[in-house]
């Protein structure tokens, strides 16, 4: 399976409409890929929170539209990255009525799985004083051309979270996708993380960060593509980049063959369902 991965370099000064047709052209250059997979919250920027009201969108909206198409023209599957969604008059357990949501589309740029964040960065603020939290694991049988692994999602601060990953494991995940927003200042977090979720659970994982500064907050770059024992098959540095990996998906099934660790856990915490 051949993987683009974009790590998507933004500022303030850009409008949503010229950032979607500029991310829908990066989409489009990446024709005999896959599998796509784009970085968090770029369309309502990571950082923005003030402009996250303002640039919420619902997943018809004008922001999967226009990845459905580009996804549609390639013929590839596209993980969306994710936007801020505002699904009408859903008001949410909190009264908040937005999510941080990712959306995976298959090769006609149909709609595959949603995913809404569990884990809200910002310690009462941020992203818990705006948004709700999601609550389900979701994990997604990747469609052709990307067929062959099961794919569990998440969102960037999701990753120091090992329970929710494997809690996808126990749900089939063999490869992990997980779109970020992450600051350069807590980069080698995001570095080692990647590291540890892929050797804990035998599993691929791949990284999309974000490059760039916005609302005063540089990103960190650093998209990686990790094998099921740890190994960084590619790592992007910290601007504006497009990594393209093959990887062979039987080596999920031969690295837990020949050293089935999973088969020894016996402490079990409450599984999220």
């Amino acid at each position: 399976m051949r993987i683009a991965v974009i790590q998507l370099a933004y500022g303030d000064g850009e409008g949503l409409a010229a950032r979607t047709a500029r991310v829908a052209a990066l989409v489009r250059q990446q024709e005999g890929h896959d599998l796509v997979v784009l970085p968090e919250l770029w369309s309502a920027g990571g950082f923005d929170y003030r402009a996250w009201p303002d640039r919420a969108q619902r997943v018809e909206g004008e922001v999967i539209a226009a990845m459905s198409a580009a996804a549609r023209d390639i013929g590839a599957v596209l993980h969306t990255g994710s936007i801020v969604e505002q699904p009408g008059d859903e008001p949410g357990p909190e009264g908040r009525g937005l999510w941080n949501t990712s959306v995976l589309l298959d090769a006609d740029g149909g709609y595959v799985a949603r995913y809404r964040k569990v884990h809200r960065f910002g310690f009462g603020g941020g992203e818990p004083r705006l948004l709700e939290a999601g609550e389900d694991v979701v994990v997604a049988d990747l469609p052709a051309p990307a067929d062959g692994l099961r794919a569990g999602l998440s969102i960037c601060y999701d990753l120091r979270f090992p329970e929710l990953y494997r809690a996808q494991v126990d749900q089939g995940a063999e490869i992990f996708l997980v779109p970020a927003a992450w600051p350069a200042a807590r980069v080698e977090a995001w570095r080692l993380l990647l590291r540890a979720r892929a050797v804990e659970d035998q599993c691929f994982v791949v990284g999309c960060g974000t490059a760039g500064t916005h609302a005063g907050t540089r990103m960190g770059g650093r998209s990686a593509v990790i094998d099921p024992v740890g190994a960084v098959l590619a790592e992007a540095g910290p601007d504006q980049e497009v990594l393209s990996v093959t990887i062979d998906a039987g080596q999920v099934a031969a690295v837990r063959e020949a050293f089935p660790v999973l088969r020894d856990r016996r402490l079990w915490a409450r599984r999220l369902s």
